[in-house]
């Protein structure tokens, strides 16, 4: 039931970290998958790195923040493979760190624009299209940082948490139309985005001492979720919030 074979999906943000991982998940489970990125070299790397499923994987440069790339993100997945029945909202950007009341308005529009907005415009412009093709999967990924404080990241805590209540608007909204929305919440993973909290020994020891199973994850142990909420397997599963954290929030 975890067979994505016949499923085309979009990963936002699949050219390194999580959603690298997650399009390759996806290929390994026999969808065709469509990466972007905001910089070409970026999703060229990619491309390179999946190499070994490129019949069945194409790369855009394209901006979650932006209206007009989403719309060629759709179109090129569609003329490519078919009718799109996955989604993942995995793009994100943390660019401030440090408390609310010395950020700048600027720190809070950028983090917004990709981490909210981005998911909120392009799982309308997706939704729109499953509704006429039978249904599908959105999946967003979230944090931890959504379900609690997270102390010096708190505008990405807030856009977190946004993307939380937008899966289960979204999930209430669209099930009786065949369309699923659930969300996954990782813990700190080893990413670049992440890196400050675990690039360092001692940082890394202080992560891993916050969690049940006592060490930082890696990207890899996402695909597991993300191919459930895509997959068959899920059917009865929407508006669901799944934290993969090695057990930090308990």
């Amino acid at each position: 039931m975890t067979s994505l074979s016949g499923k085309n999906a979009i990963v936002t943000g699949g050219t390194r970290g999580i959603g690298l991982a997650i399009a390759r998940g996806f290929l390994e489970a026999g969808a065709t998958v469509t990466i972007c990125g905001r910089k070409p070299e970026n999703v060229q790397n990619a491309l390179d790195a999946l190499a070994d499923y490129k019949d069945r994987l194409l790369g855009i440069s394209a901006h979650v923040g932006k209206s007009e790339d989403l719309e060629k993100l759709i179109s090129a997945s569609e003329d490519r493979f078919g009718a799109i029945n996955v989604l993942v909202n995995n793009a994100g950007t943390n660019p401030y760190y440090g408390p609310i009341v010395d950020s700048e308005d600027a720190a809070w529009d950028k983090t917004m624009e990709v981490n909210l907005r981005g998911p909120y415009q392009l799982s309308k412009l997706v939704a729109r299209k499953m509704l006429s093709s039978g249904g599908g999967s959105i999946v967003n990924i979230s944090s931890i940082a959504g379900l609690t404080a997270s102390p010096l990241q708190g505008i990405y805590s807030v856009s977190k948490a946004g993307l939380i209540m937008l899966t289960k608007v979204m999930a209430r909204e669209l099930g009786r139309q065949g369309i699923r929305v659930n969300c996954i919440c990782p813990g700190v993973i080893k990413t670049k985005l992440s890196e400050a909290l675990w690039a360092d020994p001692q940082a890394e020891k202080q992560a891993a001492a916050m969690k049940a199973l006592g060490r930082v994850g890696t990207t890899d142990e996402l695909i597991g979720a993300a191919v459930y909420f895509a997959s068959d397997a899920s059917s009865f599963t929407t508006g669901a919030v799944l934290t993969v954290d090695g057990g930090m929030v308990l």
